[in-house]
């Protein structure tokens, strides 16, 4: 399971039972950053109903490769999934995910007042392709 976990928002994605391609499940919405407890009930229903055994988490450093803020969120909310789920949390650099998912938008079409909707589920897909492309490079998959 692939994650793209934002200040309103966490994209979801999944891959096929080869952990060959990435595809888009749902954005979680909530409605404050910090109320988490529904987002964590969402991922580890959607990681049992995929039987999902590693989640990987887009990991939001900034471009000159140093830690900010939204990184230590991210790790708080690492540790909260591992916690909540059992299962291990693997950070992936998502960097430019954002960008690419709006171009891949743009390009297939999509209406700019829709874009908002799906943008964080493709992220979701970016980060957790790019996991499973460097698994097949590296032959471990």
């Amino acid at each position: 399971m692939g994650l793209d976990y934002g200040s309103r928002t966490v994209g979801v994605a999944v891959s096929d039972a080869l952990g060959i391609t990435a595809q888009g499940v749902e954005t979680i919405t909530r409605e404050e950053e910090n109320k988490l407890r529904k987002t964590l009930r969402r991922i580890e229903e959607l990681a049992v109903q995929y039987e999902v055994d590693r989640i990987v988490l887009g990991l939001p450093k900034n471009m000159n490769n140093s830690m900010g803020e939204r990184v230590e969120r991210c790790q708080e909310f690492k540790e909260m999934i591992e916690r909540r789920t059992s299962l291990p949390v693997i950070f992936w650099d998502e960097r430019l995910t954002t960008v690419a998912a709006e171009r891949i938008l743009i390009e297939s079409g999509v209406r700019r007042e829709n874009r908002k909707e799906v943008i964080d589920k493709v992220a979701a897909v970016l980060i957790l392709q790019g996991y499973l492309d460097s698994l097949q490079e590296n032959g471990t998959c």
